[in-house]
């Protein structure tokens, strides 16, 4: 049994935007409520109708998405903010437009729970990681390139969370979250985490760190077995399968 804490928490309400940290936030059957609910929808005609990530346009990442940091259960629709700094509402039909002429893609919007890219999931990762990631690469590496939704302080090694295996739980207040059923357990990364935070400068160096030491893996992907609500600053329990 590990013992510690919930360090952060970050919901990403449109994919590949921005995000925000949230004091709470309720985790149900669709992971973290309004993480990844919307998305925008490349309409150019050799990807049309497929979903736009960072993959293939780093600017995304220029944009950034919030419902609130008081909000821990969205109803609503985020608000998202442009790079010169523009407040949008989602539902505003001249967003779409705004997007495209930033962009520089002919794009829709499109809202509905699951889209992490492994369905409705969580990705959790550790503090002992961030900062051996961070010696071993020279630097500070930001969190928030791997984008994770809860974030732990927890008494062990580096990358443990690697070696978790199916029916590992994560416990805190009412929720329980557990490596089962497809795609969980170790997250293999893509591209996006040699970006920083805001798509404007790509860190090569890091992705081929993770890919010749760490067989390019970072996080643990959970699902929710028992729904509940997460604080920042409560008490967490890991239980890895077997101990």
């Amino acid at each position: 049994m590990l013992r510690g804490t919930i360090a952060e928490l970050y919901r990403w309400p449109v994919k590949s935007l921005r995000g925000e940290a949230v004091p709470a936030a309720r985790f149900d059957d669709r992971g973290m409520a309004g993480d990844r609910a919307h998305v925008l929808v490349d309409e150019r005609a050799k990807r049309a109708g497929s979903v736009l990530t960072v993959r293939q346009n780093p600017a995304l990442l220029h944009w950034s998405g919030a419902y609130g940091a008081d909000v821990s259960d969205p109803a609503g629709e985020p608000a998202l903010q442009g790079p010169d700094g523009s407040a949008w509402k989602w539902d505003d039909p001249e967003l779409p437009g705004a997007l495209a002429d930033s962009l520089g893609i002919p794009l829709s919007l499109r809202s509905e729970d699951g889209n992490q890219d492994r369905g409705p999931t969580v990705l959790v990762t550790l503090q002992a990681t961030v900062d051996a990631l961070s010696a071993d690469m020279g630097e500070r590496v930001d969190l928030l390139r791997f984008r994770p939704n809860v974030h732990l302080d927890l008494d062990v090694a580096p990358f443990a969370e690697l070696g978790w295996g199916p029916g590992t739980t994560l416990a805190t207040g009412d929720l329980t979250l557990e490596i089962v059923g497809p795609n969980s357990g170790a997250c293999v990364r893509c591209a996006v985490p040699s970006w920083d935070a805001g798509g404007r400068k790509r860190w090569k160096e890091l992705q081929s760190r993770l890919i010749e030491r760490y067989d390019n893996e970072f996080g643990t992907i959970m699902r929710v077995t028992r729904g509940g609500t997460a604080r920042r600053g409560e008490a967490a329990v890991v239980r890895p399968a077997g101990s």
